[in-house]
């Protein structure tokens, strides 16, 4: 499903009508259209479950590419954004959010609160989640890609309407780059 106009640039995306969509897929799209921003959503012909899957399948670099990870933070869920190519650094992200202890959640967690499968967490909306952290290097690029409620579905969008529509706030929570998954 793509919900934008050309394939020169973004524009404001439309609903998308098609039942065959997944209601998670729905929801992302629904935010997008609430706020108005310029997105492409598109779905993949297989899945990309991993941000180097999902760059190939693109044609974009892994830093364009958004994981989407939940944390367990002094109990609390929280969103951490970081760039396909970088890891997320545990003590960096305890001192951004001020937590003694942080651990990746596990994927009975992840979709708990999320309602997104892993390898398919959207940034938004996350209803049960208040603290969320974009990594500032994904800050410096026109276009990243997020996952977008599946394996098969990610959406293309500015940066600054990544931050606003997640609620969250930049930090450097990245560890080294990394070759790959």
């Amino acid at each position: 499903m793509d919900i934008r106009g050309d394939e020169t640039g973004l524009d404001p995306p439309a609903a998308p009508d098609d039942d065959a969509v997944p209601e998670a897929v729905r929801r992302v799209a629904d935010v997008l259209v609430g706020a108005g921003v310029e997105a492409r959503l598109h779905e993949f012909l297989e899945s990309a479950p991993t941000a180097t899957a999902a760059a190939r399948a693109i044609g974009c670099g892994p830093d364009q590419i958004v994981k989407s990870l939940i944390f367990v933070c002094d109990g609390d869920p929280a969103l951490v954004m970081v760039s396909g190519s970088s890891r997320a650094d545990d003590a960096k992200i305890a001192k951004a959010v001020g937590a003694k202890s942080v651990k990746i959640a596990k994927p009975a967690v992840v979709f708990d609160r999320t309602g997104f499968e892993v390898g398919g967490v959207a940034p938004f909306p996350l209803p049960n989640i208040r603290t969320a952290i974009c990594d500032r290097r994904l800050l410096g690029h026109d276009v990243v890609w997020a996952g977008a409620g599946s394996v098969r579905h990610m959406v293309a969008l500015a940066p600054h309407d990544l931050v606003k529509l997640s609620s969250a706030r930049a930090a450097d929570v990245s560890a080294r780059s990394i070759g790959s998954d």
